[in-house]
């Protein structure tokens, strides 16, 4: 694997689910710079646009891009260059398996999300990564790189911890982690204030709540959100659905201070988990799952990220809710809270504002489409990305722009992986790199290929 160191598909709608929310559709140590450039940067990209709209066609300067047309195809995989991207833009290993082998033996390490030392010393300096293996003898663990020199190295290690997930920092300096298993815990790391490298000490929260963890995310407030990646509309608990997949926001009783304060469940009064929300509670945060849905919390199949941009949270949901033979009535989708008004409304949804996904690619009669939709971030414009848990990966943007009912006007394709065995996740900018995006591969069917990997423009680095 090499190192470097540091018609399109879009759909634009203007139409919105039946009133029973659609149920009826059939439906990779930094290294020397090197090789792996992709072509060279377009100097236009709005021109082809057939819709002219500064939110789109003029994608920010520090993230411009023309839509791929077509979603990867993995008999085209490049082991040195797993990402297709559009024109103009590079891609290359920040680190992996070869810089910190956690689990050897052939067994992936699993890098699952991303986040960086926000404030403070050195900020900007170190990305943090969970790593989400389950049922191994070491356990769980969070790394750290070194974005200056690329040494990496454990930063957090247990035995008892399983399926480690979301990640956030913290406006207070913290660092916030959680795992992913029914009853997962919720831990806060605290740093050394000269070397934001080494923990000085890791903290179980239970007060933020006993859930399937996986979506992190702070308001200005300090107030926490989460979610419980559970199918809770076909799973739910003891046969009992609906019950848990809920959305969940922990208010601090002290600021800067998770030890204790109120958990409460997102109640939604409409079809299919939109329409009019509220948050309801306290909730008993031992049992949160239950407890939500006796407070008549929401239940949605899979929310596995959450993203806050402005006023709105945006939640993706993996799966859509199945029929009688266990098949999704459609692709998952996400949707937009408004944390003013609290107005519920699906953003991106496959059919609506993005096409359906038909096959995969190389098969007769593919359609490149969107698909178990897991991971968020905020582009450095404000838009949303979305990347997929699916074969292929796909990585998505959506427009600022909605339409009358909420639903993004238009969602581009911006890559996709190739690896055949992978998925990407852990999506993210570093506010003090906004011209690279971040992102994992996860379980890589080459030996040893889970890696952190960076996407950026050519010359982004040097670019004013």
């Amino acid at each position: 694997m090499k190192h470097i160191c540091h018609s399109h598909t879009s759909y634009y709608p203007d139409s919105e689910f039946t009133s029973e929310g659609n149920i009826d559709m059939d439906m990779k140590k930094n290294r020397i710079l090197s090789a792996v450039l992709v072509t060279a940067l377009s100097t236009t990209v709005a021109g082809s646009f057939a819709v002219a709209d500064s939110d789109r066609s003029n994608h920010g300067k520090q993230f411009a891009f023309k839509p791929l047309e077509t979603s990867a195809n993995a008999a085209d995989w490049n082991v040195d260059a797993p990402w297709k991207l559009p024109k103009g833009y590079a891609q290359y290993v920040v680190s992996d398996e070869t810089a910190l082998n956690i689990y050897d033996g052939g067994r992936d390490d699993w890098h699952d999300m991303n986040t960086v030392n926000e404030t403070g010393k050195d900020k900007g300096r170190y990305m943090y990564r969970t790593h989400e293996v389950r049922g191994v003898p070491e356990g769980g663990a969070v790394s750290v790189v070194d974005l200056e020199t690329g040494e990496t190295k454990i930063l957090a290690q247990d035995v008892s911890w399983t399926a480690l997930d979301g990640i956030r920092w913290t406006a207070w300096g913290t660092l916030v982690f959680a795992e992913e298993t029914t009853g997962g815990r919720f831990f806060e790391v605290i740093l050394d204030k000269n070397d934001p490298s080494t923990a000085v000490e890791i903290i179980d929260r239970p007060a933020v709540g006993r859930l399937a963890h996986e979506g992190i995310d702070l308001d200005t407030d300090g107030n926490v959100y989460v979610v419980d990646e559970h199918r809770g509309r076909s799973v739910g608990c003891s046969g009992v659905t609906p019950c848990g997949g809920g959305v969940y926001k922990f208010v601090p009783d002290n600021e800067a201070d998770l030890s204790s304060g109120s958990l409460y469940v997102l109640k939604v009064t409409g079809p299919d988990g939109t329409g009019q929300g509220e948050w309801v509670g306290p909730i008993d945060a031992s049992v949160a799952r239950e407890s939500g849905t006796a407070f008549g919390g929401q239940s949605y199949q899979r929310p596995e990220d959450l993203e806050i941009i402005g006023d709105t949270l945006y939640v993706a949901i993996t799966e859509g809710p199945r029929d009688e033979n266990n098949k999704e009535y459609y692709e998952g989708r996400v949707i937009a809270i408004n944390l003013d008004t609290l107005k519920v409304t699906n953003f991106v949804k496959a059919d609506v504002n993005v096409p359906v996904e038909i096959g995969k690619p190389g098969e007769e009669g593919h359609q490149t489409g969107f698909d178990s939709v897991d991971n968020l971030a905020e582009t450095p414009d404000g838009r949303l990305m979305m990347i997929e848990d699916n074969k292929p990966s796909d990585i998505w943007v959506a427009s600022k722009k909605t339409n009358k009912f909420g639903a993004a006007k238009y969602v581009d394709l911006f890559a996709s992986l190739t690896d055949p065995g992978a998925e990407g996740t852990g999506i993210y900018f570093s506010p003090f790199d906004p011209k690279t995006l971040y992102v994992n591969i996860q379980h890589s069917a080459a030996d040893d290929g889970d890696a952190t990997w960076a996407i950026m423009r050519k010359h982004g680095r040097h670019d004013d």
